[in-house]
């Protein structure tokens, strides 16, 4: 009997959009998945080489060479900032016939959409607003001091920024998807996670969604995002320092050990499958807070078997369907859960052994109608206070799965 939760396979089909950034459809789908047909692969737009030079006021009109965005350490933490002040000007809410990631709707009067056919599966696309970006000939090695201060070293911010359009319907969401399109969602994450991963000075790949306006959403279409760092992120560095020094006192794997230690008491699991197990984690910081994790200890998304991933595409939809109930309007109504959704992936160099592959949700959603605002003790000094229990929110949880 076929799987309802996997294509029969997934087609993958590589081109450049005009300004030269990659474009990979994901096609799950006929006449496509089988070559029966193929995506438009041109891309009608009149944009520029996005490398090409530039005439600059700075330059006294002459071409100025693209400008990368820029990364300084900060002395105090340790933590690497990048700056993207191009990002200011990226698309902000716009008006549901003029979503640059819809498809393209021939003779429409907007035509500035990143993906030229007028249908696809899951499409993936270099950001044209990227926080990170490697600039030909520009490398790792290229740093240096704000201000001649080596107090402050700065490099390139050369990593990549990658959109995942999740569908072509403006108004879904990733909780109205079919149990196969999200495991072809996760054939095109295993995919980027790998290609991403080999790139130059790459450290870590974090695929993640944003969703609802209260995150901070700028586009409401269906759609998650990779970026590929080129250095360690702070909360990437902590589970690393804690996972090590596990090792040293136990023997054992940290994040290995906190799933099993979760499935023996049982209190805050919520959903557990053949391969995966949904808890509240026992010092949950968000208002809402789920971590899914495989059974088997797995570093990355590329690692998964297609057992695990048929599994995943099921358990994480059932897992998306009861956040989106957890709270509801004084009418019974379910309010759509804003929310983070974030693969934490074993990093590509030193550590790696140390990591393992889960996915943390959480929401700044307090109550309904009520947000979690990150005030003076959690923004000042990284100090968390919760506003309730981890048990709570899994009770509440098991209660929407009965």
């Amino acid at each position: 009997m076929t799987d309802p939760a996997r294509p029969a396979r997934v087609r993958r089909t590589a081109t450049h959009l005009a300004d030269g950034r990659e474009l990979i459809y994901f096609d799950d789908s006929e006449p496509y998945v089988s070559g029966g047909a193929t995506r438009r692969l041109d891309d009608p737009r009149p944009l520029g080489d996005r490398f090409e030079a530039a005439t600059s006021d700075d330059a006294g009109g002459a071409a100025a060479p693209v400008q990368g965005p820029e990364m300084r350490r900060d002395p105090l933490t340790g933590d690497w900032i990048p700056m993207a002040s191009h990002r200011m000007n990226r698309t902000f809410l716009p008006a549901a016939d003029s979503c640059p990631l819809c498809p393209a709707r021939p003779d429409a009067a907007y035509s500035d959409g990143e993906v030229p056919d007028t249908d696809y599966d899951v499409a993936v696309f270099e950001n044209r607003f990227p926080a990170l970006m490697r600039v030909p000939g520009v490398t790792l090695e290229d740093g240096w001091d704000v201000d001649g201060e080596p107090l402050w070293p700065a490099l390139p911010a050369a990593g990549r920024c990658e959109v995942v359009c999740f569908s072509s319907d403006h108004t879904s969401s990733f909780a109205d998807l079919t149990p196969a399109r999200v495991r072809t969602i996760i054939e095109a994450w295993a995919d980027r996670t790998t290609e991403l991963s080999a790139l130059p000075g790459i450290e870590q790949v974090f695929c993640f969604e944003n969703r609802g306006k209260e995150i901070g959403v700028t586009l409401p279409h269906p759609h998650g995002q990779i970026y590929a760092f080129p250095y360690l992120t702070p909360r990437t560095q902590a589970m690393l320092r804690e996972a090590a020094a596990y090792r040293e006192r136990t023997g054992g794997n940290l994040l290995a050990d906190v799933v099993a230690a979760e499935r023996r008491a049982g209190t805050r699991v919520i959903l557990e499958t053949e391969h995966w197990t949904a808890y509240v984690p026992a010092a949950a910081r968000w208002p809402v807070e789920v971590h899914l994790a495989p059974h088997r200890d797995v570093p990355d998304l590329p690692s998964l078997t297609d057992a695990e991933r048929d599994d995943l595409a099921v358990t994480y939809l059932e897992l998306l369907r009861r956040l989106d109930r957890f709270f509801v309007e004084p009418d019974g109504t379910p309010i759509p859960l804003p929310y983070i959704a974030g693969w934490h992936q074993a990093v590509v160099g030193d550590g790696r052994e140390l990591g393992r592959l889960h996915l943390q949700v959480f929401s700044v959603l307090r109550a309904a109608g009520k947000l979690k605002y990150l005030a003076g003790v959690e923004s000042g000094m990284a100090a968390w206070i919760s506003d309730t229990t981890p048990e709570r929110v899994a009770s509440r949880l098991q209660e929407l799965g009965r």
